[in-house]
């Protein structure tokens, strides 16, 4: 089966779960037997995408920023996977994301990849005219197969939209496991912190993680909260101002290599979120042996299982409970890191490949 893949994730994100989901993907149906896949990107952002090598790939590297040649390589983009649906050589197309530039010409079997239902569930974060949930409508109504990267995800999809049980396959991301771990040094890393990974917007219940980590760094006053995503903004800066802990997180736009440091020196992963599709992150923390503290929402049960600690979502109170007892308790974080082991092996990539490879054979 010939499977083509479009642009769009690789032009918009230089490190993410989603581009790196689809180019460990690629990479994996392409080493199936009866498999091909093709792909063309002009402009690519993509970290990931240049370390793999694809047959029938076609990459030019990044162009420089000027406006009119990212408008050129956008349509060319565009131009490029339109011209290859309409040839007679592609089975499967299952595009990167949610712009719906296609939707009216393609005539082949449409896969689509939904890894969160966040427009959905937490409208009032987006303005009203916000195009990406649109189109993400036009994208499930069109799709021949769904795939869903949780249960949870999948019971979202059936929620908010008329769509048949039997066309949504959940298949949970994956983690290659044999490829060794890179780590590269961070100048000045705290010596005891707690790691944090990811956005902080509303839903992501960091305001609540701050609160927590006020009340317990008074206990504990070498602790330092590590932050490993973009600098603060404005208001996250006097959020730490109105909880005095100003001069106790760290930020860090960290590498690859520099992640999996914070992750193996941390005292713990803590992800507050009350919404997530599917939580890669905690694959990252399992194999980088790191204990690992959730809300107990969303998809983290169904996941993580019992290789995590739980806080109740909304208290402060159990968030500060379970920030403790894990400082505290060498015993119970050694405990939480065998576990993660043992769970990881659940989430192994070649599972991800296999059902994914299974949904594209319903379409042939």
């Amino acid at each position: 089966m010939n499977i083509l893949y479009d642009y769009q994730i690789f032009v918009a994100q230089k490190f993410g779960g989603i581009s790196r989901y689809f180019v460990d993907l690629m990479a994996g149906i392409e080493n199936m037997p009866g498999f091909s896949t093709h792909l063309e990107v002009v402009g690519n952002k993509n970290y990931y995408l240049p370390l793999r090598y694809f047959k029938e790939f076609s990459l030019i590297e990044k162009l420089k920023k000027y406006p009119r040649k990212e408008h050129k390589a956008f349509l060319k983009n565009q131009r490029t996977t339109l011209e290859m649906l309409d040839s007679g050589d592609i089975d499967v197309f299952h595009p990167t994301y949610y712009d719906s530039y296609f939707i009216d010409q393609v005539k082949k079997p449409l896969v689509i990849t939904i890894h969160d239902m966040i427009y959905e569930n937490f409208p009032s974060l987006f303005p009203s005219n916000e195009p990406t949930a649109h189109q993400k409508r036009l994208h499930i109504e069109r799709a021949d197969q769904i795939i869903a990267v949780s249960q949870r995800t999948k019971e979202d999809i059936l929620k908010y939209y008329d769509v048949n049980d039997d066309k949504i396959t959940v298949v949970h991301h994956g983690i290659d496991q044999y490829v060794p771990l890179s780590y590269e040094g961070i100048e000045d890393l705290p010596r005891e912190y707690v790691l944090y990974v990811g956005s902080r917007s509303g839903y992501k219940n960091f305001d609540l993680l701050v609160q927590a980590f006020s009340g317990i760094s008074k206990k504990y006053d070498g602790l330092k909260l590590v932050v490993a995503e973009s600098p603060l903004g404005i208001a996250e800066e006097e959020l730490l101002w109105r909880n005095g802990i100003q001069d106790k997180v760290i930020t860090f736009a960290a590498s690859d290599g520099q992640l999996n440091t914070l992750y193996k020196n941390a005292f713990f992963f803590v992800y507050p979120s009350t919404y997530e599709g599917f939580g890669l992150p905690i694959l990252e923390a399992y194999k980088n042996e790191c204990p690992v503290l959730l809300s107990n929402a969303s998809c983290f049960p169904e996941i993580a299982g019992e290789a995590a600690a739980y806080f109740e979502t909304f208290s402060l109170e159990s968030l500060i409970e379970q920030m403790d007892l894990l400082i505290e308790n060498s015993a119970y974080r050694n405990q939480l890191i065998q576990l993660g082991k043992e769970k990881l092996q659940e989430y192994p990539m070649e599972s991800c490949i296999d059902r994914t490879a299974a949904v594209y054979k319903m379409l042939a």
